[in-house]
Parts: C-alpha cells; structure tokens; sequence
C-alpha cells in the first residue's frame, strides 16, 4: 500500500526539511555553518529518491539559504566548510570572505531602497488623503459664503416683486386650507409660494418651488385673496 507524499513548494518550508535531515549541515537560527563547494550535486545525490522535494526546490531553497545575511556573515577567512553530514570539506578563503561581504552590502543597499520606496509611497497615498480632508472643508466654506451672498440676492429681487402682491395675502384660517392648495408661506422675511402636502393639526406641511417640504403652523400660511 503506497501513501501519498505531499511535495514541498515553500522554500522556507524546504529549508527545515533540509535542517531536519541535515541537521550537522542546515541550521535554522544561530551561526551558519559554510557549506561545502559543490553542495547541490552531494544534496541531489542523497535526495534523488525522497519525493518530498524535487531538484529546483532544493536548487531554489539552497540559493536562499547561501543569499541570507546570516549565512553571509559567516563566511569568514579560515572557516571550516562542511559537507552534508557535518564533516570538514575545506577552509573558506580570502576571496570567499570578499565575494560574501560584498554580496552582503549589495543585499543590506537593496533592502535599504525598497524600505525607502515603500515610505515614499505610504507618504505619497497618505499625503493625498489629508489633502482630500482639507479640500472638502474649504469649499463647504465658501458653498457656505456662496450660499450666504446668493439667498441675499434672491431675496433682494424676490422682495420688490413679493411687494406688490404682499398687499393682497391674507393669514389662512385652518378651516379654509386643503391639501394641494397654493399658498404663501413666510418662513423668513419674504413669503415664499408653495403648495400644501399635508395639514396635521396646526402644523401644516408645504412644498416650496425650489422643492424642499417645511412644516410650518398656520399662522406663517397666507393665502391671495
């Protein structure tokens, strides 16, 4: 009876696979060991039977493993390398140490520039968003200022043509309105025309020209005689 064997895909998944079998070899935390020149071929060799990791998994995780800065930093003139099973399998040489560092600094300058990119672009999305308050509240300012200046101006106007028919309102008595009438309401200086939607007792809802419903009492209704 054969089991199913679930493949390794994540490297750092692979990685503690390979930890777990060679543990003399792959560590997970702590120093790193330097690793044997020719690792793979020895790695591929041992593991060309074992399904749970194929050969571009093990190229991919072993790339990782040798690129991490804390690998890099044990690569140091006079370490010992080691092969898969712990063993000694050469000394590391100067320009090893030189080749490591230099990877190192390249590794530390490409983490530094994309920490920076990313700043930039969390203060450019942020930046937007304070300006996007800030907008929103100046021009409901000056809708407010618009706002102040044009009624004065409509009421202006509308007060020397309400002049003339304001002689001919007279306040409504409750029992003459009906819904759908029109009729005059003075909800500020100047009445307003309008037409009444609903009569609640004393309160009386009317829908002005401009469209907006008010509810008002009877006293502030005027009818045209």
């Amino acid at each position: 009876m054969t089991t199913d064997v679930k493949k390794l895909t994540n490297t750092k998944d692979v990685i503690a696979y390979l930890a777990e079998k060679f543990p003399e070899c792959f560590s997970l935390e702590g120093e790193a060991k330097p690793l044997k020149i020719g690792i793979f071929e020895e790695l591929a060799e041992r593991l060309k039977d074992d399904e749970t990791v194929s050969k571009t998994r093990i190229r991919t995780a072993l790339r990782h493993y040798t690129n991490s800065w804390r690998y890099l930093r044990a690569v140091k003139v006079g370490a010992v390398r080691v092969d898969l099973d712990g063993a000694e399998a050469g000394i590391i040489e100067g320009d090893h140490q030189q080749h490591a560092e230099q990877a190192l600094a390249e590794s530390k300058a490409a983490a530094a520039e994309r920490a920076a990119t990313k700043r930039k672009a969390q203060q450019a999305a942020a930046k937007p968003a304070s300006d996007n308050n800030a907008k929103p509240k100046a021009n409901v300012s000056a809708a407010r200022k618009a706002r102040a200046k044009s009624p004065a101006k409509r009421h202006s106007t509308g007060t020397a043509k309400a002049t003339k028919p304001s002689v001919n309102l007279t306040a409504a008595q409750h029992d003459q309105l009906q819904i759908g009438q029109q009729v005059q309401v003075k909800a500020g200086k100047v009445p307003v025309a309008g037409q009444v939607t609903e009569i609640d007792r004393d309160d009386i809802h009317v829908q002005l020209q401009n469209g907006l419903t008010v509810k008002v009492k009877v006293s502030a209704v005027f009818v045209t005689k």
